[in-house]
């Protein structure tokens, strides 16, 4: 039930981040005809430029059960779940033109990830396994870009996010119990709008990464047990400046 729960906030906010979208997209199209001072109009045709990002992140664990939770091998645990935890993220952007209508993007970044799992046991008790970890990321995308509307433009953006943990659990490993894998890969997903300014572009972002790898490791202690696959979910608000 609380996994749906999270879901349902997923779908709720995605509804509302496509009305928002369609509402800019309007208000583009009105902006672009009228008579008004087209800034940087030649800054989509070079072939490179660079920026930086700043992002917040909502994240958690998608859980999925392993044969001996399902067969009742694990009796005295009663669920795991995984609530969102918030975190940040900092980074630059290498933008590099394809065409008229298409980019490819790098944007190094660090990220900032605490993730969580809850296990109930039957007894009423409960034992929380948290996950710190710093994360060295290199999404690689493809951003496909509208006609540009007077100083506005929307876009898609999707491709892919190799990462690798810097710093986390694997550093303390008696303390934090459940063990996760260094390297995860994700496939990302999302929408934004080019704000044309005098001296810069401004570009607010919202992304969803999906983990493709399993991140749970066996560990001493039995936390690993009653999972058979441990993959990251992660929805993230970003800054961009170029």
């Amino acid at each position: 039930m609380h996994t749906a729960n999270i879901w349902n906030k997923f779908y709720l906010l995605g509804r509302k981040g496509i009305i928002i979208f369609l509402l800019i997209l309007s208000f583009g199209k009105v902006v672009g005809q009228q008579n008004m001072e087209i800034n940087l109009p030649n800054y989509d045709d070079r072939w490179i430029h660079y920026g930086f990002l700043m992002g917040v992140h909502r994240s958690y664990y998608n859980v999925t059960y392993s044969d001996k939770f399902l067969n009742d091998q694990l009796d005295s645990l009663y669920s795991i779940l995984p609530p969102p935890r918030i975190g940040f993220d900092l980074g630059f952007i290498v933008n590099m033109r394809l065409g008229k209508y298409f980019d490819f993007r790098v944007t190094p970044q660090v990220g900032f990830y605490e993730y969580i799992l809850e296990y109930n046991y039957k007894d009423g008790s409960q034992v929380n396994q948290l996950v710190e970890a710093t994360i060295v990321e290199f999404p690689m995308l493809i951003k496909y870009k509208s006609i540009r509307w007077g100083n506005l433009r929307v876009y898609l953006v999707g491709g892919i996010n190799p990462a690798l943990q810097a710093s986390g659990n694997k550093d303390d490993q008696e303390e934090r119990k459940l063990q996760t894998s260094n390297f995860n890969l994700s496939g990302e997903f999302g929408f934004g709008f080019d704000f044309y300014f005098p001296l810069f572009k401004f570009s607010p972002e919202l992304r969803f990464s999906r983990g493709l790898l399993n991140q749970i490791e066996e560990d001493n202690f039995g936390y690993s047990e009653g999972i058979g696959s441990l993959k990251t979910n992660v929805l993230t608000l970003y800054l961009l400046f170029e």
